[in-house]
């Protein structure tokens, strides 16, 4: 039997008091499928790891709650205590409670251990809460996978407008101005501090966009292969540009500290791990960091 308990805002007007309505869940497996990943489907599902004897759950709870009972049903608690739910606290790995994940779309987006004071919740909810415009940035998204960038920022240039703190959308925008003014770009990027891909994306585009944007090499055996491999980028033929890259790392290392190195990385992961040209060169950058 699954011990836990969801909590959803119900605006009642009784004296104006917003009040707790409280379901107890009682199957363990059917229960956690059908108010955590289902329900997370429509909307966030926080969910409070918990147990009685833990002292720091307890001081915890009743900040989640009342971060709750103030969402305006933008997102949605659930309460399990993993000692009488052990099957669920394993499945979900919770070696130390309070554990809280954040679920959406049937997947953990975020989570924090520990009993963090209320503001620090409040920091985690605003960075960690998928936008409400998630569907125009999935829209986005796909419109940059089938090259078509010029419809993708101007959704995402209008989203941004409504939602102006959106670590993900600036992410995604700087991805496509990259080559168009790499400046700006690293001005769009500035203070980002996303966790994950969009954090490894971010770094990609930063390391990148100060590379376009170098005014002076060192001297080297290296450099010649490195300045064009530049140029190669400027012109956005990666293939190209992670051959002479690789040769660099064979030649001469420690060039520009290291960044040969560097900058393949970063390609890697602006095109995505799972692109042709990453696959393709990811093997012979392998073995050059190893001669």
């Amino acid at each position: 039997m699954l011990d836990a308990t969801f909590v959803e805002i119900e605006h009642l007007n009784i004296l104006n008091t917003k009040i707790l309505r409280l379901i107890m869940m009682s199957n363990e497996i059917s229960d956690f499928k059908k108010d955590v990943i289902e329900k997370s489907l429509d909307k966030p599902v926080l969910v409070d790891f918990w147990a009685e004897w833990c002292a720091p759950c307890k001081i915890l709870g009743p900040i989640l709650e009342k971060l709750a009972s103030e969402s305006n049903g933008e997102w949605a608690l659930a309460k399990l205590d993993t000692d009488k739910n052990q099957s669920i606290a394993a499945e979900f790995g919770i070696r130390g409670i309070p554990n809280c994940k954040l679920f959406f779309k049937g997947k953990v987006i975020n989570e924090f251990t520990g009993a963090l004071p209320e503001y620090q919740v409040k920091e985690w909810l605003k960075k960690s809460l998928p936008s409400k415009y998630v569907e125009l940035i999935e829209q986005a998204k796909n419109l940059i996978d089938a090259n078509h960038p010029d419809k993708a920022k101007e959704i995402l240039e209008h989203v941004l407008q409504k939602d102006n703190n959106n670590i993900e959308v600036k992410i995604l925008l700087a991805k496509i101005k990259l080559f168009e003014d790499p400046a700006k770009v690293l001005n769009l990027i500035s203070n980002v501090d996303g966790s994950g891909e969009n954090l490894e994306l971010a770094e990609s585009i930063q390391t990148l966009a100060e590379l376009l944007i170098k005014k002076d090499l060192p001297e080297g055996e290296g450099k010649i292969e490195y300045e064009s491999a530049i140029q190669a980028i400027k012109n956005k033929n990666f293939d190209e540009a992670l051959g002479k890259l690789i040769n660099v790392i064979r030649l001469d290392r420690q060039f520009d500290n290291d960044g040969a190195r560097k900058v393949c990385i970063a390609i890697f992961k602006y095109l995505g791990e799972e692109h042709e040209i990453t696959q393709k060169h990811r093997r012979d950058f392998g073995s050059a960091l190893y001669i």
